[in-house]
């Protein structure tokens, strides 16, 4: 089975703490078509540094200013020449060095998207647990009206069915663009997988900006869905949070 060139981007700010830790499990990977590109914000902390210390493993780099997370991510899309783009932020790692040869030798068949587990992990890279929603073994646009049950970090997704991330969304568009792949996707080509794609560093966005997140993921379940069903199934999100809430379960 050929090898596709899998376009890896991180996009990362003041990041000299975590950002090494990101390139070398890219670095480690034993599939050999990897384009590796890093769109740095104009960091002042030595991140700059650290990645041209790095650039063995880096493919492209740039480091200038930018208007926020979704433009840089934008930024990599356009740079990125790969049949397959992959986003790992700053701090997130891929577990083993066979992890990306495994997803891309799992099927006969090429697939619209790769997805699979998530592992959360401290800045020391401890390992906190796995993450509270879990994939359905058959991803279909319907399954993101209970969350967005695929972490952005755990999908690897043909780059001819991608869009840019809508910048009016300001913690939440990864979830509008991996439903919008979804919806562009063959439905008989999602590979599901068992196997930790993963590990996330626990602490983004959406975790410190709940309310607002909430708000965005209700206006994007209202473009996907439309309104009645939007809300319907907005209650029940909300609905299952506060019961997992109060057993615990957060």
């Amino acid at each position: 089975m050929r090898q596709p060139l899998v376009s890896i981007i991180t996009v990362c700010y003041n990041a000299k703490d975590t950002i090494e830790a990101t390139i070398n499990s890219v670095r480690n990977q034993i599939y050999e078509n990897i384009e590796y590109i890093v769109v740095d914000g104009a960091s002042t902390d030595g991140t700059k540094e650290i990645i041209e210390q790095n650039r063995d493993a880096v493919s492209k780099f740039v480091s200038e200013p930018d208007r926020g997370l979704y433009f840089a991510m934008n930024k990599g899309l356009d740079m990125a020449t790969g049949e397959y783009v992959w986003f790992l932020n700053a701090g997130d790692r891929i577990p083993h060095s066979n992890t990306l040869f495994k997803v891309m030798d799992s099927s006969y068949i090429l697939q619209d998207i790769y997805y699979g587990q998530t592992k959360i992990i401290d800045k020391s890279g401890h390992t906190k647990g796995s993450r509270r929603l879990k994939p359905p073994h058959h991803l279909t646009a319907d399954s993101f009206k209970c969350g967005m049950l695929v972490c952005h970090q755990a999908a690897i997704v043909k780059k001819s069915l991608t869009k840019h991330y809508d910048t009016r969304y300001k913690i939440c568009a990864d979830y509008d663009w991996l439903l919008s792949a979804i919806e562009k996707a063959d439905p008989t080509l999602m590979r599901h997988s068992t196997r930790t794609y993963v590990k996330f560093l626990e602490g983004g966005i959406s975790s410190k900006r709940m309310n607002e997140s909430n708000r965005e993921r209700y206006r994007i379940m209202i473009k996907h869905y439309g309104f009645v069903k939007a809300t319907f199934y907005n209650f029940l999100l909300t609905f299952r949070f506060l019961k997992s809430k109060i057993k615990g379960e957060l």
